[in-house]
């Protein structure tokens, strides 16, 4: 990837996280004021660079995983059982964290489905886009590290506060994810053998 490719990711990230956390605020409440309106907006840009760290770290740690783990197939299993762990932890963790307001463990387990459906299907795309080996990262990916970067909403028991981090932060990963291989592609060799 150049210079000019990740100038490209960079700013488009950055308008992606900004616009979705200013619509995920004005579709929970309409009838913010213009100063709520700039702060988010501007918790929007910060979201989109929390989003570039994340994925950023998340291909160093595949790509050193991938070096330290030599067994075909092992860096799959572990990334599945850290996602059924995530999975787990963000439903029992949160129910008991705020076990006091009687949301009930059904109540937790809303986001963390949703965002395991989303995963699911990104990975899906990804995978015939580029091929089968994307699906796991993927999965992990969207999923895990989602999970990861929203933990300061994941603690507070609000949900704006929660949808305004997340839905930008899961826009800004998806669309990282689904542009890497188009960005990094090798050019096709032309000259015949």
């Amino acid at each position: 990837m150049n210079l000019k490719k990740y100038t490209y990711l960079f700013f488009t990230t950055l308008f992606i996280g900004a616009v979705t956390s200013l619509l995920t605020g004005l579709i929970l409440d309409p009838t913010l004021d213009i100063k709520v309106i700039f702060l988010i907006f501007l918790s929007g840009l910060m979201f989109s660079v929390l989003s570039q760290m994340g994925f950023f770290a998340y291909m160093m740690l595949n790509y050193i995983a991938k070096g330290m783990i030599t067994k075909k197939g092992m860096w799959e299993i572990i990334q599945w059982i850290l996602i059924v762990i995530t999975f787990l932890d963000v439903i029992i963790l949160r129910y008991s964290f705020f076990e006091e307001n009687n949301a009930g463990i059904l109540g937790y387990s809303i986001l963390p489905v949703l965002m395991l459906v989303a995963a699911l299907f990104i990975a899906w795309l990804k995978s015939k886009a580029t091929n089968f080996h994307a699906f796991t990262p993927t999965v992990f990916f969207i999923f895990v590290v989602t999970i990861i970067e929203a933990v300061p909403s994941l603690r507070e028991n609000n949900v704006h506060s929660t949808f305004i981090m997340v839905v930008p932060l899961l826009c800004c990963n998806i669309w990282q994810i689904m542009k890497l291989h188009k960005l990094v592609g090798k050019k096709q060799n032309n000259i015949q053998n």
